[in-house]
């Protein structure tokens, strides 16, 4: 399965008319204009997920909490993005949010399946913005 056209959002979401958003519609106007901060976990997930199939080590980079955040972001060469599927999102009051999702790609003709449960935080960053941090996540 080829990876979605240019246009299209990576991370599959669905207008109300179940027709795929566009990039700009989508998860393009979190990634590409920092100033704009997704407006729950899901969208930060789903933005995440987007930014590993752009190869955008500097919005995830960014995105990831403080305490968690690793030095570096390597990525898979050569690989083709499969799909996302959002299973469940879950909020803990105001600022705590979990996302469950399955992430799969193709690598060197290999497939590849992460399962993981996201854990969230919204919390002012560095430019008093409130926004939504990805922060850890359990693997099945």
């Amino acid at each position: 399965m080829p990876s979605p056209p240019a246009d299209l959002c990576p991370c599959g979401r669905l207008n109300a008319r179940r027709q795929p958003l566009a990039w700009g519609a989508c998860c393009g106007r979190y990634v590409d204009d920092w100033a704009l901060p997704a407006p729950d976990a899901e969208s930060l997930m789903r933005s995440r997920y987007s930014a590993f199939v752009r190869e955008r080590a500097d919005y995830l980079l960014a995105t990831w909490a403080d305490e968690q955040r690793p030095a570096t972001l390597d990525f898979d060469p050569g690989a083709c993005w499969l799909g996302l599927d959002v299973r469940s999102q879950s909020t803990n009051g105001d600022d705590r949010a979990e996302v469950e999702f399955v992430a799969r790609w193709r690598v060197a003709g290999r497939a590849v399946r992460l399962h993981e449960r996201s854990r969230f935080v919204r919390r002012a960053g560095a430019d008093g913005v409130l926004r939504w941090w990805y922060v850890d996540g359990d693997q099945f």
